[in-house]
C-alpha cells in the first residue's frame, strides 16, 4: 500500500507540472490532425477509425513524446510547428510500435479500427502503412500553408527513416538468434547503442531538416534523450530476463552475470537456462540486479537533468518513478535498493 500511494504522488506531482500541461495542449492538437488525416485515409479503404478515447490523450500514455516536445521546446521551435512535429512523432510511433509488433508476435494499437480483432499482424502491417502515408501528408499540407518549406519535404521524409533503420537493422541481426553472450559494456555500446540510445534521438530527424539550431544547444538535448533511452532500455532487459534468454536475445542483466556476477550467481543462471528458462526473474540474481538498476538509475537521473531546464529538475525524481512503474520495474528497482 505505502507502494501505491508513493507512485499516485509521483503520477499527481507530474500531472500538475507547468512545463507538462503547455505541452500536453500542443500534443493533443499534434494527435487530433493524425487521426483526422488518418481516418481520411482509411475511409476509402473501407475501414472504420474508431475515435480516440480521452485515454488516448493522457500524459501517461505519450510520456515520451512530452519529452521529445520538451526538447523541441528548449531549442526555441515555436509552438506552431511544435505541434506538428507531435504529429510527426505520433507517426513515427506507429512505425516503430508496428514494426515491435511483428518482431514480438504482440499487439499494441495505433489505431483502433474495425478490423478483424484476431488480425494482429495486418493490423500492425496497417499501423505501418497508414502511418507513414499520414507522415507524408501531413508535411505536405504543412508546406501548403507556408509552415514548412515544401523542397524540403521530400527530404524529411527520407530523414525519418534514417535511425529508425540503423536501429532497425541491430534488431534484425537478433532475430534468428544469437550465440555469444557480450560484455556488458558491449552490449550497451554496439547493441542498446542502436536499438534504444540513437532511437531515442530519431525524433528530431525531421525537425532539423527544417530548424536551424545551434550545436551548442542542440548537443544537450540530444544527450539527454541517448541517455533516457539507454536507462529505459536497461529496465527492459531487468523485465525481459526470461523471454529475452528464450529467443536467444543479448540482453544487459544476462551479461552482467556472465561476465560480472559472482559464481554462485552464474552458476544460477546455468542451472536455470538449462532446466526451466521460462522461470528466470531479475530477483533471483541480487547482485547483477543492483548493478543493472543503480546503472539505469544513473543513466534515467543524467539524462533528464541534462534535458531539464534547472527550474524543472525537481521533476526528476517523479518522472524515474513513473517510468519504473510503466516498464513494469518499480518492485524490482525497490528490491535492488533494500
Amino acid at each position: 500500500m505505502p507502494e501505491m500511494n508513493r507512485g499516485h504522488h509521483h503520477a499527481t506531482f507530474l500531472a500538475k507540472a507547468p512545463p507538462l500541461q503547455t505541452l500536453l495542449a500542443e500534443l493533443k492538437q499534434g494527435l487530433e490532425q493524425y487521426w483526422t488525416v488518418a481516418d481520411q485515409i482509411l475511409r476509402p479503404a473501407g475501414v472504420a477509425l474508431e475515435p480516440p478515447g480521452r485515454e488516448s490523450f493522457a500524459w501517461q500514455k505519450n510520456f515520451f513524446s512530452l519529452l521529445f516536445l520538451y526538447s523541441y521546446q528548449r531549442a526555441g521551435i515555436p509552438s506552431r510547428r511544435r505541434i506538428l512535429y507531435a504529429a510527426t512523432l505520433q507517426c513515427l510511433r506507429g512505425m516503430v510500435t508496428g514494426c515491435d509488433n511483428l518482431l514480438d508476435d504482440e499487439y499494441k494499437a495505433t489505431l483502433e479500427t474495425d478490423l478483424p480483432p484476431g488480425g494482429y499482424r495486418f493490423r500492425s502491417v496497417v499501423d505501418i502503412m497508414v502511418s507513414d502515408r499520414v507522415l507524408f501528408q501531413i508535411l505536405m499540407d504543412a508546406a501548403g500553408k507556408g509552415d514548412i518549406p515544401i523542397d524540403r519535404v521530400t527530404d524529411a521524409a527520407a530523414a525519418s527513416m534514417r535511425t529508425m533503420t540503423r536501429s532497425g537493422r541491430q534488431e534484425a541481426g537478433e532475430e534468428a538468434g544469437i550465440d555469444t553472450i557480450l560484455a556488458p559494456d558491449v552490449i550497451l555500446e554496439s547493441i542498446h547503442h542502436y536499438k534504444t540510445g540513437i532511437l531515442f534521438q530519431c525524433p528530431w530527424d525531421i525537425p532539423l531538416t527544417f530548424e536551424t539550431i545551434t550545436e551548442n544547444r542542440l548537443a544537450p538535448l540530444l544527450e539527454g534523450l541517448y541517455r533516457i533511452g539507454m536507462g529505459c532500455q536497461i529496465m527492459d532487459d531487468m523485465v525481459d530476463l526470461a523471454i529475452d534468454v528464450e529467443k536467444r536475445r543479448h540482453n544487459y542483466l544476462v551479461s552482467l552475470i556472465y561476465h560480472d556476477g559472482h559464481a554462485a550467481e552464474k552458476d544460477r543462471l546455468n542451472r536455470i537456462m538449462r532446466t526451466k528458462p521460462a522461470s528466470l526473474h531479475a530477483s533471483h540474481f541480487p547482485e547483477a540486479l543492483h548493478q543493472a538498476a543503480t546503472r539505469a538509475r544513473l543513466l534515467l537521473e543524467q539524462g533528464l537533468g541534462t534535458l531539464f531546464w534547472p527550474q524543472h529538475r525537481k521533476l526528476i525524481p517523479p518522472a524515474i518513478r513513473f517510468l519504473e512503474k510503466r516498464i513494469g520495474m518499480s518492485a524490482l528497482m525497490n528490491e535492488a535498493s533494500g
